[in-house]
Protein backbone atom coordinates (compact mmCIF):
# COMPACT_ATOMS: atom_id res chain seq x y z
CA UNK A 1 0.00 0.00 0.00
CA UNK A 2 1.24 3.59 -0.83
CA UNK A 3 0.10 6.63 1.03
CA UNK A 4 0.88 9.80 -0.83
CA UNK A 5 -0.22 13.18 1.29
CA UNK A 6 -1.09 15.89 -0.75
CA UNK A 7 -2.12 19.13 0.51
CA UNK A 8 -5.78 19.94 -0.37
CA UNK A 9 -7.02 22.69 1.37
CA UNK A 10 -7.46 25.59 -0.67
CA UNK A 11 -7.94 23.81 -3.64
CA UNK A 12 -10.71 24.67 -6.26
CA UNK A 13 -12.78 22.04 -7.69
CA UNK A 14 -10.71 21.67 -10.72
CA UNK A 15 -7.52 20.71 -9.04
CA UNK A 16 -9.89 18.40 -6.38
CA UNK A 17 -11.17 16.71 -10.01
CA UNK A 18 -7.98 16.26 -11.94
CA UNK A 19 -7.32 14.14 -8.12
CA UNK A 20 -9.75 11.83 -8.82
CA UNK A 21 -9.58 11.02 -12.05
CA UNK A 22 -5.75 10.78 -11.95
CA UNK A 23 -6.80 7.76 -9.70
CA UNK A 24 -9.44 6.46 -11.89
CA UNK A 25 -6.94 6.36 -15.01
CA UNK A 26 -6.24 2.95 -15.78
CA UNK A 27 -7.99 1.45 -13.14
CA UNK A 28 -9.78 -1.96 -14.59
CA UNK A 29 -10.82 -3.39 -11.40
CA UNK A 30 -11.03 -2.13 -8.34
CA UNK A 31 -12.92 1.42 -6.31
CA UNK A 32 -12.29 4.83 -6.30
CA UNK A 33 -13.55 5.91 -2.09
CA UNK A 34 -13.84 9.80 -1.68
CA UNK A 35 -13.84 10.79 2.44
CA UNK A 36 -15.86 14.21 2.62
CA UNK A 37 -15.11 15.94 6.34
CA UNK A 38 -17.59 19.47 6.51
CA UNK A 39 -18.01 19.89 2.65
CA UNK A 40 -14.40 18.84 1.86
CA UNK A 41 -12.48 16.20 -0.22
CA UNK A 42 -10.08 15.32 2.72
CA UNK A 43 -8.96 11.92 1.22
CA UNK A 44 -9.03 10.18 -1.96
CA UNK A 45 -8.32 6.04 -1.85
CA UNK A 46 -8.04 3.90 -5.01
CA UNK A 47 -8.05 0.29 -4.32
CA UNK A 48 -7.02 -1.92 -7.25
CA UNK A 49 -7.89 -5.54 -7.29
CA UNK A 50 -5.36 -8.24 -10.24
CA UNK A 51 -7.63 -11.02 -11.21
CA UNK A 52 -5.52 -14.09 -12.13
CA UNK A 53 -6.87 -16.68 -14.54
CA UNK A 54 -5.32 -20.21 -14.74
CA UNK A 55 -3.41 -20.62 -18.00
CA UNK A 56 -5.83 -22.37 -21.15
CA UNK A 57 -5.72 -25.96 -20.56
CA UNK A 58 -5.61 -26.65 -16.86
CA UNK A 59 -7.11 -27.08 -14.07
CA UNK A 60 -7.84 -24.77 -10.95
Amino acid sequence: MTVTLRNLEGQDDASILREIQAALNGLKFGSVEITVHNGQVVQIERKEKFRLQAPAGKNA
